[in-house]
C-alpha cells in the first residue's frame, strides 16, 4: 500500500503528467455529460424504458448507453473505426492509398482526412437508420422529414464532436482518445451489471457464495486475455559493426517481438458482423423465420452459434494478421539497417522465415481469442446474467484490457523519464504497440 501511494505521489509531482491526467479527465466528463443529452425533437419518456439486446446491446456497450437513450452521442465512434478500418484496407488494395501510407507524415495527414470524410458518410447513413429503428413514431415530438433532418445533422455532429475530443485527448491527454471513449463507455455499464448481479444472487438464485466465484472467475478470465494481449514471441536481430570515425555502430544484437495476437480485437468484430446475418435475413423474411439453422445461428447461447462463431474468429485472425504485418517490408529494413537473422539469408529467405513464424503463432493465438470470445456464452449458460456475462470476454474485455495497458505504459514512461520508479517492482509494463505493421500503416483505435 506504501508503494501505491508512493507512486500516487511521484505521478503528482510531475507538472506535465499531472495535467495530462486532469485534461483526461475533464475531457471524459464532457462526453459523459453529453452522453445523457436526448436530442431534440425526442420525449425522453417514451425510451426510458427501452431494452438494448443483441446488435443493438453490443453498440450500447460502446456507446456507454447513448445508443438507448437517444442521446446526440448516440452513435458514439463507431462510425469513425468504421472509417478507420475501411482506410486500412483500402491501403492493401488502393495503390492511392497504398502510396500514402508510404509518404509519412503528409501521408498519414491525408489519410486522416480521407477518415474523417468516410466517417461523415458513414455517419449520415447511420443516423436515417438509427431513427428509422430505434426512435418510435410515438416519440418523436417534430414530423417527418423535418424530424429526419434534423436528427441526422444532430447524430452526425455528436459524433464528429466525439472524434474531436478523442483527438484532443491523444493530443493533450494521456492515452488513445478514442481507445479512451470507448472503455469509458463499456465501464459505464459495469457498475450497474455488477449491482444487478449482486441483487440476483444475494436474492436467492445462488447465494453469495455463487456471486463469489463469479468474481473469481472473471479475475481469472481478465488474467487469460492479458496472457493472450501481452504474449509475443521474440526474434533475434543481429546487426553488423559499423566504424563511424572513433564511434562503434552496430554489433549488438536485438530482438523483434512479434505478437501471438497480432490482429487485437478486430477478428471478434468482423466475426460478430457476420453472426448478425442470420438475424437480420429472419427479420426481413418473416417466412425464413422458422428455419432451424436460421433459429440456431441466431441463438447467442446454441453450440451450432459459437462453433461457428469460432471458426470465424479464427479465419479472421489469420486475415487481419496478414493484411497488417508485412513480413517482406521487416525483411527490407532489416537489410537496409545491416540486421539479419542469425542462420537465415537476408532478404526473401527471412521474409519467408518471419511469414512462418507468425504464422504458426497465430494459430494458439487465434484460438486463445476464439476462447475468450465464447466464454460470455458460457457464463449465459451456467446462469450468470446476460448483461454482467458481457464481461466475462468478448470484444468488451478485450478492449478493456489493450486500453488500461497502453495507458498505464504511457503513465509508467513519464515516471520513468523523470528518474522515478516504475509502476511495478519487477519489469515494466508492456503496450500493444511492439507488433511491427505493414509498412506505413497505423492501428486502428481499438
Amino acid at each position: 500500500m506504501k508503494k501505491f501511494f508512493t507512486t500516487l505521489s511521484n505521478i503528482w509531482k510531475i507538472e506535465d503528467l499531472r495535467v495530462r491526467i486532469i485534461n483526461t479527465l475533464l475531457f471524459l466528463l464532457i462526453y459523459r455529460v453529453g452522453s445523457f443529452v436526448v436530442l431534440p425533437g425526442v420525449n425522453a419518456t417514451s425510451i426510458s424504458n427501452q431494452k438494448a439486446e443483441g446488435l443493438v446491446g453490443l453498440l450500447n456497450m460502446f456507446a456507454g448507453g447513448s445508443f438507448s437513450r437517444a442521446s446526440i452521442f448516440a452513435l458514439g465512434v463507431m462510425p469513425y473505426i468504421s472509417a478507420s478500418i475501411v482506410v486500412q484496407l483500402l491501403g492493401i488494395a488502393v495503390p492511392y492509398f497504398t502510396k500514402l501510407q508510404k509518404e509519412g507524415e503528409s501521408g498519414r495527414n491525408k489519410l486522416n482526412q480521407w477518415t474523417r470524410y468516410l466517417t461523415i458518410a458513414i455517419t449520415g447513413l447511420q443516423a436515417i437508420g438509427y431513427v428509422r429503428s430505434q426512435i418510435a413514431p410515438d416519440a418523436r415530438l417534430i414530423s417527418d422529414p423535418i424530424f429526419t433532418v434534423l436528427t441526422t445533422v444532430v447524430l452526425t455532429a455528436g459524433t464528429l464532436f466525439v472524434m474531436w475530443l478523442g483527438e484532443k485527448i491523444t493530443d493533450k491527454g494521456i492515452g488513445n482518445g478514442i481507445s479512451l471513449i470507448i472503455m469509458v463507455g463499456i465501464i459505464a455499464q459495469l457498475p450497474g451489471a455488477f449491482l444487478t448481479e449482486f441483487q440476483s444472487r444475494t436474492g436467492g438464485a445462488g447465494g453469495l457464495v455463487t456471486f463469489v466465484v463469479e468474481i473469481v472467475a472473471l479475475i481469472g478470465v481478465v488474467m487469460f486475455t492479458i496472457l493472450i494481449v501481452q504474449g509475443t514471441r521474440k526474434i533475434a536481430v543481429q546487426y553488423a559493426k559499423r566504424i563511424v570515425g572513433n564511434k562503434q555502430y552496430g554489433g549488438v544484437r536485438q530482438y523483434i517481438p512479434l505478437k501471438v495476437n497480432a490482429a487485437g480485437v478486430m477478428p471478434i468484430i468482423f466475426a460478430q458482423a457476420l453472426m448478425f446475418i442470420p438475424q437480420t435475413v429472419s427479420q426481413f423474411f418473416p417466412n425464413a423465420a422458422s428455419n432451424g439453422i436460421l433459429i440456431a445461428l441466431s441463438n447467442y447461447n446454441s453450440w451450432e452459434h459459437n462453433l461457428l462463431f469460432g471458426i470465424l474468429i479464427i479465419l479472421f485472425t489469420y486475415f487481419y494478421t496478414a493484411i497488417t504485418v508485412n513480413p517482406n517490408q521487416m525483411a527490407d529494413d532489416m537489410k537496409k539497417n545491416g540486421g539479419f537473422i542469425p542462420g537465415i539469408k537476408p532478404g526473401r529467405s527471412t521474409a519467408e522465415y518471419i511469414d512462418g513464424v507468425i504464422s504458426r503463432i497465430t494459430l494458439p493465438g487465434s484460438i486463445f481469442l476464439a476462447i475468450v470470445a465464447i466464454i460470455p456464452a458460457i457464463a449465459s449458460l451456467v446462469g450468470v446474467s446476460p448483461i454482467f456475462a458481457r464481461f466475462f470476454g468478448g470484444t468488451s474485455l478485450i478492449i478493456l484490457v489493450g486500453v488500461v495497458l497502453d495507458t498505464l505504459q504511457q503513465v509508467e514512461s513519464h515516471l520513468l523519464m523523470r528518474h522515478y520508479d516504475g509502476l511495478m517492482k519487477t519489469g515494466r509494463i508492456k503496450g500493444r504497440t511492439a507488433m511491427p505493421a505493414a509498412a506505413g500503416t497505423s492501428p486502428t483505435a481499438i
